[in-house]
């Protein structure tokens, strides 16, 4: 049986319930918990039964009191977010808004600059970016086998201003595997309301380029305690220059170790996006750990009113380490689709 559950209106005040579809009861609480831990399985008992819950501006998969995944959205988010993202029963692999960079959001998207506009960075006081991402109400369905899409429509526009860009955004996904594993397919379609330049911060070797340049896009901030990082293509194992990451491929994994487990988040390029194979850009610091399929990296993208852009991406969450060999058949598997 599929649950689909839309909010509109006045059954957002509905939020405030609790809603558990699946096995196992969960017990209720004003956050999710989303704590780090081994599953039970590891300690050597059955693993605890998967469950669907809701909060106001929230949905999450849980093992037992483990967040597998949390996607956060509405007027009180600044842009719609995965955080945490784990390995069902294990710690958080992602970092939601930390000190040194508050807009970055575990998994999320957003554009860095639109018409000279900067849609990434926040007031840290206000939380509000100069470039507004507003969201409509997304459209939540939540299934049976412990997979889900999400849908929802957003607006791109100056603050006070009128909108230059829509984007249509499609989520799959996948109930998690055996091994834990399971992925979510982002398609994005952005449709030009008017002329547009997609910009980001120039590149070291450009005018007034500055050493962290090039990042726009589909973005994931791994969590601080990950440690025996490694960053790996599809061509190779990366040699970080100055903690930094420049290159194409059509795949980039970045792994480390919680918790005494190897584990790690994977994300493939689709053929059909503007500039693939996808340039990369990642970082690899004592504070930052960060990486994106920074699909302009290399120049901006114009659009002229009425012109269309779509974007696929597969995000894979698995234990281990992934090799080249590994990224390039998966790479070829979510190319077919």
């Amino acid at each position: 049986m599929k649950t689909l559950n839309r909010f509109h209106g006045a059954r957002r005040a509905l939020l405030g319930l609790l809603l558990v579809v699946g096995g196992g009861g969960v017990a209720g609480a004003a956050e999710p918990p989303g704590r780090a831990g081994e599953s039970s399985a590891a300690a050597g008992t059955a693993p605890r039964p998967l469950a669907w819950r809701w909060w106001a501006g929230q949905v999450a998969l849980l093992r037992g009191d483990h967040v597998v995944w949390r996607f956060r959205y509405g007027p009180n988010e600044g842009k719609p977010a995965f955080h945490p993202v784990a390995l069902p029963g294990g710690p958080p692999l992602t970092c939601f808004r930390p000190p040194d960079h508050p807009w970055h959001r575990g998994l999320w998207f957003s554009w860095k600059y639109i018409n000279h506009v900067n849609y990434w960075e926040e007031d840290r006081k206000t939380g509000r970016a100069a470039g507004r991402t507003e969201q409509a109400p997304p459209e939540i369905l939540t299934r049976a086998d412990y997979s889900a899409r999400i849908t929802q429509d957003l607006t791109y526009h100056p603050a006070g201003g009128q909108p230059v860009m829509t984007e249509h955004r499609v989520i799959e996904i996948s109930p998690p595997a055996a091994d834990g594993s399971y992925h979510f397919d982002w398609d994005q379609t952005f449709t030009a309301v008017r002329d547009v330049v997609l910009d980001r911060t120039p590149l070291p070797h450009e005018p007034g380029g500055r050493m962290f340049g090039g990042y726009a896009g589909l973005s994931v901030r791994l969590a601080e305690a990950l440690a025996e990082r490694r960053g790996q293509t599809a061509q190779e194992t990366v040699q970080w220059h100055q903690d930094r990451y420049r290159g194409k491929s059509v795949g980039f994994d970045y792994s480390g170790v919680l918790n005494g487990r190897e584990m790690g988040i994977a994300i493939l390029d689709h053929p059909g996006n503007l500039n693939a194979p996808s340039p990369w850009y990642a970082i690899n610091s004592a504070v930052m750990h960060y990486f994106s399929p920074a699909v302009i990296c290399y120049h901006p993208h114009a659009m002229k009113a009425g012109e269309r852009l779509r974007l696929r991406y597969r995000v894979v969450v698995h234990p281990g380490r992934w090799s080249a060999g590994q990224i390039r058949a998966a790479a070829a598997a979510f190319a077919k689709q």
